[in-house]
This record gives C-alpha cells, sequence and structure tokens, in this order.
C-alpha cells in the first residue's frame, strides 16, 4: 500500500485533492468537486480540506527540485 501524499505535480491550492486522486487512482477534479459539494452542502469539505493540508506530507518532485519548498513559496 502506498502512502498519500499532497501532490506537487497536480495542485491547484495545496495538493490536498491531487494526491487524494492520485493516491486512489480517481480523477483530481472528481475529488476537488466533491470538496466543494462538502463545502456547499453544509459538510465538512474547507476543515477537511484544512486538516488534510496540515496532515498530509507534501511529495517530493520527481526531478529532485520542488519550487513550492524555496523560502517564499506558497
Amino acid at each position: 500500500m502506498t502512502q498519500l501524499f499532497r501532490s506537487s505535480q497536480n495542485r491547484v491550492l495545496l495538493g490536498v485533492c491531487g494526491g487524494v486522486g492520485e493516491r486512489f487512482g480517481w480523477d483530481p477534479t472528481l475529488v476537488r468537486l466533491a470538496f466543494v459539494a462538502a463545502m456547499l452542502l453544509g459538510g465538512p469539505g474547507i476543515v477537511a480540506y484544512i486538516i488534510m493540508a496540515v496532515v498530509i506530507p507534501r511529495a517530493r518532485s520527481l526531478s529532485g527540485w520542488d519550487p513550492a519548498a524555496l523560502p517564499g513559496a506558497r
């Protein structure tokens, strides 16, 4: 079983949805839509996203150089 990481390749904000999609073989766009739907329907979408962004480690890029790891990067 592989570990869950925040995606460094398929990211819009923090890579949470991209990482979940990559880990389970789902389309990251569908994962993003599920988070938005959960947020709009009064569910725990935004809270779950923030918790996952803090708890799930960031994946290293395949090239070994991750521009997001630079000081001042988001």
